[in-house]
Formats: C-alpha cells, structure tokens, sequence
C-alpha cells in the first residue's frame, strides 16, 4: 500500500515518523505524498497553534488522498482523544504509546473500513518503546531517541500528560544504533527526547547522560553529535570536564528558560533562579568557547506584569543567546496554569512576544558577527539551484553557492556574511 506521513512539533515526533516510515517500508508497503491509502498524522499539542496546524495539515491531505485511511497519532491524539475521533475522516486514534501498533491498525482499516480509537492513560510504568533509528527524508542528519517522558510536571506544561514517566533507551544499545548510523555514512545524530537531562534514571544501573555521551563520542568518533534541549541544572562542572574534551561534541547547547523573572519562574514551576541560570550560562562559555547558547522564551504567563516582563528582557541580555524561540503564553485544559488567576490578555502576549522576538534577532546579529571571516568545517545539505545550505558545529546554517558538492560531504569554508537565516560563506 502507499503511505503517506505528515509530522508536527519536535524532533521527537520528527523522529518517530522516519521510524514509522522505516517500518512501514519494511512490511513492503512504499511512501507517497499523493493518492496514498493510508495517511498518519504525528500530531502535537505544545500550544493551540499545534492543534491549529493538526487540522490544516488534515484538510490538506484528505483533499490530497481523498480516498485514505487516516490515522492521527502523537500528543494531539493523546490528550484529546474525543476530539481526534470527531473530526471528520479520521479512522484511528492512537496515543504516544506503541508506534509500531499504528501499522497494523492502519493495514486492518484499509481491509474493514472500521473507526478505531486505542488511546490509554499512559502514565503507568511502562517500557522505552525502541524505535529504528534514521535519517529523515532530503535530510542529512540522523535523529537518535534514547528518552520519552517527563517528570517535572511544569504548571503551563501538558506534556508529562501526553507522554507519561520517564523511560530511556539502554545505554549499549544507544551506542549499537548510533554505530549503525555511523556505518551507514551519517555525519551528525541530534541525540533527543522528551526531557534528555533524565536520561537513565529509570535504567537499572542508572546512566546519566554524561555517560551515553561519552560512549557516543568515543564509539563514533568521525559523527558529530548534537544535544537537544537540555534542563540547565544538568550543566554541572562534571559535565563540562568529561565532555569538554570531545571535537565531535557539537558547540551548541539549547538551555530551557521560559521567563528571566524569578516569580515568574516559581509560578511557572521551574526549578532554578536566574542566578543559577546564568552561572550555567558562564560555565558553558568557560569550557566551551564561542558556543552557541540557545533557549526558548514564554511571554505573557499568568500574572506576568510589565515590571516581570523587563526583568526577562533585561536577563536575556544579560545571557546574550545566540538564537531564542519565543512562543506567546498558550493555555493548555488540565494543567495548573490554565486556572491560574491574573491571566495576561492575548494582545499583550502578543506584544511581549514580538518585543522579545526583536531582540532575539538584536543578539543573533551580535553573536554571528565575529564569526565572519573564520574558517569552519560543514557538512553539506540538499541544494537547490538557488543555494546549498550547510551547518557546522554551532546553531545557525551556512549558506554556500549552488553545486559547492554532494549531499553528506563534509568541506572547509569561509564565513563572509549574514544571511537571513545564517550566514554566508565560500568553500576553500
């Protein structure tokens, strides 16, 4: 049969479809983007635009497939099932549970045309769901999940409601996929998960995430590994000393913020100050210099005021990041936050938002420009006939000629300008 996969949200999600794919593929079934029998959806449900985009890109393929089995899996899917099984043309309904379980659901329904709904409260203990890792279609990196779930329950967060306890993938066979991915020609692997600073706890030996690093970086040392978003309190000196060492470490590092106001902070139920957060940030610089720092920013959270608003802006400058994502306060049913008193109106969410994005784009400026003129080792990407885009070691893409070389080649280049989106540069 011909599939066809759509994905919202984070590289957990990201990684989950290539694995679905992969599957799929694997039980002879071939991937479409048009007139396919069957399309899935990996829905997310961070903030209301994600249940937004969950129906456009529904629309969009049932106009596109008019005839398809659709199935909506993902955290959407997880936290409001009930709604999910409402929309129309939607056959099944899956959580964040069982991936693998979607393929058959999907196969039976192309057979019986029969609605299907397999959502369960997935917060019991329940086993890391091991998934094969690869690389994502026109892309050059590899995604590798080694965590699911969260703990910390923030107040605005309905994640740990979606994916449940933590679980993580063993650390022997992190190591064996990311080898595989190495033996297969791939240059990077994103190394994520829903909250990576947790990695192993649930494990019966207890691995940290300074120990899968260090294993990753010594069993493929010709791949660079990249971290995704980590809680700040994992940034230890144990962490910069063991892992300082390793050139195949990527110099990126994305700390979650979310306010620069310490009431805002405890009202949001993070667990840190801002103090302890900028020693993180000065840590990081000490052991790794000229890295990139990158965070996410929440503005508008319940009782934020307009003096709580500029202690944020004043810290983030304080912090100088290198990149920001800036996401206006959404308010999610079922989490502590959404009945909090003293709710901050849209607009001026909006307005607080757009400020903190102008900066954001202020210290982006600020932190590139001593990069021009630099040389730096990249890894080419898919080109047009326009440009070939690249990335190196820190957060931002370089920009070279059209037909500078192949997809996955690895070159030398000069970096000569800004770009939009990263800067530009020459191959030696």
């Amino acid at each position: 049969m011909k599939f066809c996969f759509a994905t919202l949200g984070c590289k957990v999600n990201q990684f989950e479809t290539q694995a679905l794919a992969q599957l799929a593929q694997q039980r002879g079934h071939v991937l479409a983007e048009k007139q396919a029998d069957v399309c899935i959806i990996n829905t997310c449900t961070v903030t209301s635009s994600g249940d937004h985009k969950t129906l456009r890109v529904l629309h969009k393929l049932q106009k596109e497939n008019p005839n398809a089995i659709v199935a909506l899996c993902g955290c959407f899917a997880q936290t409001e099932p009930e709604r999910a099984s409402a929309m129309d043309g939607v056959h099944i309904v899956c959580g964040t549970s069982d991936r693998a379980a979607v393929l058959d659901l999907c196969e039976q329904a192309v057979r019986d045309r029969k609605a299907v709904c397999t959502v369960t409260d997935n917060r019991q203990r329940q086993a890391f769901e091991q998934l094969p890792a690869g690389i994502l279609p026109g892309h050059t990196r590899a995604l590798l999940k080694v965590q699911d779930g969260c703990d910390n329950y923030c107040t605005y967060c309905i994640i740990p409601y979606a994916r449940g306890h933590v679980r993580s993938l063993p650390l022997a066979e992190a190591v064996k996929q990311a080898q595989q991915l190495a033996a297969s020609g791939v240059r990077e692997i994103v190394v994520t998960g829903i909250e990576i600073a947790s990695y192993g706890r649930d494990l019966p030996d207890k691995p940290t995430l300074i120990d899968l690093m260090e294993q990753l970086c010594e069993a493929a040392p010709n791949v660079r590994f990249r971290l995704g978003s980590l809680e700040p309190r994992l940034i230890t000196d144990e962490f910069c000393r063991r892992l300082r060492g390793f050139s195949n470490l990527a110099r990126h590092f994305h700390l979650s913020l979310q306010s620069g106001c310490d009431a805002t902070l405890r009202r949001m139920h993070r667990r840190y100050t801002t103090a302890q957060f900028f020693a993180v940030v000065e840590r990081l610089r000490a052991a790794f210099p000229a890295c990139s720092i990158t965070t996410d920013v929440i503005t508008g959270f319940p009782g934020e005021t307009e003096e709580e608003f500029a202690q944020t802006m004043d810290f983030l400058k304080a912090c100088a990041f290198a990149s920001m994502h800036v996401f206006p306060y959404s308010e999610r049913s079922g989490t502590p936050a959404a009945s909090m008193p003293d709710s901050v109106p849209p607009q001026v969410r909006a307005q607080r938002a757009t400020a903190a994005r102008a900066l954001a784009a202020q210290l982006s400026q600020d932190f590139l420009r001593p990069f021009i003129g630099k040389t730096i080792c990249v890894v080419l990407e898919h080109g047009t006939s326009e440009a070939q885009p690249a990335h190196g070691d820190w957060h931002f893409s370089v920009v070279l000629p059209p037909d500078t070389g192949r997809q996955g080649d690895v070159c030398r280049v000069r970096l000569t300008g800004i770009a939009k989106n990263g800067m530009t540069a020459e191959k030696l």
